[in-house]
């Protein structure tokens, strides 16, 4: 009795330790993972972000007081990916509104900044995506509601006041339109999980995915510009087609009467 005893405490306390090594040392494994990943994205920034950020991230100020780069504190994964994916940063000037162009650094790398200026405070996280399984419909209804007033029906982008412009989402990934939404580039505002849930956030981004190569049932897409110029084009030929029709009528009904004149003169 006492043997089966030794054996059933020596077999509880195997599964006791496998438990905990599932339960934490992977949780431990994450950690140290993601520590090394900050490290070595403070690397990467201290060679090509400090001088306009910072060492600390708490943003950069010109001796003439102009802004030379903002604070990080609470920038977040959201803005970090969006503005090293789409090349934004880092920016050789400081002034007028970023554009789009490579980016600067590899995907890896991409991912240890963002994982620094993430360290750096409680800013917006990152959304999971998986536009596979998402709401295109109800993401559609979501754009026309928020996006498409600056972006465009179409996602073709649009101008803004003051000499900014929201830009064309046909190059942006499902991840970086999660970013800007969260984030809010620019004069964009930030759209929090009290506005959109994260699912909404997804069906959001599956949208603009199915806009980069929209269907066209049921006529011409006369470029995809949206439904004013595709108002005016429609309102264009079709009153064209409507005063060349009067004018055909306009000029006919002159020969009819002199036809008509000659005839009755004839006769008489």
């Amino acid at each position: 009795m006492t043997r089966r005893w030794s054996i059933a405490a020596v077999v509880l306390a195997l599964a006791v330790t496998a438990a905990w090594l599932l339960l934490f040392g992977g949780r431990a494994r994450a950690q140290t993972t993601d520590g090394a990943l900050v490290q070595r994205g403070r690397s990467l920034y201290a060679t090509g972000c400090v001088s306009c950020h910072g060492p600390d991230g708490d943003g950069v100020t010109t001796p003439n007081g102009e802004l030379r780069g903002p604070s990080l504190r609470n920038a977040g994964a959201a803005a970090a990916y969006f503005q090293l994916s789409t090349g934004r940063m880092p920016r050789a000037n400081s002034t007028g509104q970023a554009e789009r162009k490579r980016p600067a650094y590899s995907s890896a790398d991409i991912d240890a900044l963002v994982a620094y200026v993430a360290s750096l405070g409680p800013g917006p996280a990152l959304s999971r995506i998986d536009i596979a399984h998402a709401d295109l419909a109800g993401g559609g209804e979501l754009y026309r509601a928020n996006c498409a007033a600056c972006h465009s029906a179409a996602g073709g982008g649009g101008a803004l006041s003051y000499g900014h412009y929201a830009p064309s989402l046909l190059p942006a990934t499902p991840l970086e339109v999660a970013g800007a939404v969260r984030s809010g580039p620019g004069q964009m505002p930030t759209f929090g999980p009290d506005s959109l849930s994260d699912a909404q956030v997804n069906d959001i981004a599956a949208y603009v995915e199915y806009l980069h190569h929209p269907r066209d049932p049921g006529g011409v897409s006369i470029g995809r510009t949206g439904p004013v110029p595709e108002g005016f084009v429609a309102w264009f030929f079709g009153m064209g087609a409507l005063l060349a029709f009067v004018a055909w009528i306009g000029t006919r009904m002159p020969v009819r009467r002199r036809r008509r004149d000659a005839a009755e003169a004839g006769d008489g």
